[in-house]
């Protein structure tokens, strides 16, 4: 998940639930505007909407070889 900074300045950033044991309860994005507290420390890294459109088309595109690795490995563990 990225932080993703959206036309207004308004941060997406993404959060994840957790129980008191540790398991997984779900993932989010809380949104941070300006001068929230913590706001100046999520926004160097922080995406466009556009920037993060580009990431995962470019993701899925290249992804071929890793998946085709990935599914060869699944095979041979389920012998």
């Amino acid at each position: 998940m990225y932080v993703i900074r959206l036309a207004d300045g308004t941060l997406r950033v993404p959060q994840t639930l957790s129980s008191d044991d540790g398991r997984l309860i779900g993932n989010a994005y809380v949104e941070v505007s300006p001068g929230d507290p913590g706001y100046d420390r999520w926004l160097p890294e922080a995406l466009t909407e556009e920037e993060w459109a580009e990431r995962k088309e470019r993701w899925l595109a290249e992804n071929d070889d890793l998946e085709r690795r990935f599914l060869a490995f699944k095979t041979e563990q389920e012998k």
